[in-house]
């Protein structure tokens, strides 16, 4: 098989990925049994894929996971709901947009996680605070990129579309909306990345929750192959959720 046919196959780019994947933990592994990486701050992988079963069986591993995909559901749709419709919001009132896109790009580069005692004030020690702190800090790239994808319809298609006499309701759903609609999507991952970031890390500070809060327990114990197969239920979380935005996506764009 040439090599051009190979890479058109559609099972070509994940074997591949997982082909890397699987020679960079075989690296790491015989780079810390030869001692050139720190085993007490890297374990080995072998001793990782053995503890996948300890932490499953004994750590109560199930419940964990859905309450941290639980908060990250949460908070991703909540900034999905309000990042849209603020971005809708700027978009329709130019002057609103010049006075706060500004504070808004500011507000996405604040680390909203060092306010989380003041959310512990405000919500108490539970699944609200990380919530609300996830919510928070997802929230500007969706209403940035919304903003974006509005502002980069084209100039001819809203020409068109006033020349079927739309009207602006008309005009936003059947033009602007499915034009800026990958852009929004971009910018909803991107939230969801900001978002699951701080539902763990904000668990992992609290000692409260999910994923995050295991984290914390196994770091404790200074249970290393715990804490890397934690890690790897983290980062089974965020696949989901990208595969869940990808296809709401297609979906969109098939009935839009």
């Amino acid at each position: 098989m040439s090599t051009a046919a190979f890479t058109e196959r559609r099972w070509a780019p994940p074997l591949v990925g997982f082909g890397s994947a699987v020679l960079a933990l075989v690296a790491v592994e015989i780079l810390v049994r030869v001692g050139l990486i720190n085993r007490f701050i890297v374990p080995l992988p072998s001793e990782v894929a053995e503890s996948f079963a300890r932490v499953i069986t004994e750590e109560d591993i199930l419940r964990r996971f859905l309450q941290t995909g639980w908060e990250c559901l949460a908070s991703g749709l909540l900034l999905t709901v309000f990042g849209v419709l603020i971005g809708v919001f700027m978009h329709r009132l130019p002057l609103f947009r010049r006075a706060c896109e500004t504070w808004v790009a500011a507000f996405a580069s604040a680390p909203l996680v060092l306010a989380y005692p003041l959310f512990l004030v405000l919500f108490g020690r539970s699944a609200l605070t990380i919530i609300m702190l996830a919510f928070l800090s997802g929230l500007p790239p969706v209403i940035l990129k919304t903003l974006e994808g509005l502002l980069a319809t084209r100039r001819v298609l809203l020409n068109v579309g006033r020349s079927f006499k739309l009207t602006p309701t008309q005009q936003f759903w059947k033009i602007l909306f499915p034009s800026a609609l990958p852009t929004i999507f971009v910018g909803i991952r991107l939230g969801l990345i900001f978002a699951l970031i701080n539902v763990v890390g904000v668990e992992f500070l609290i000692n409260f929750g999910g994923l995050g809060h295991l984290i914390n327990e196994l770091a404790e114990r200074y249970d290393l192959p715990g804490v890397y197969a934690a890690i790897c239920f983290v980062i089974l979380v965020s696949v989901i959720f990208f595969m869940v935005t990808e296809r709401a996506e297609r979906w969109l764009k098939s009935v839009g």
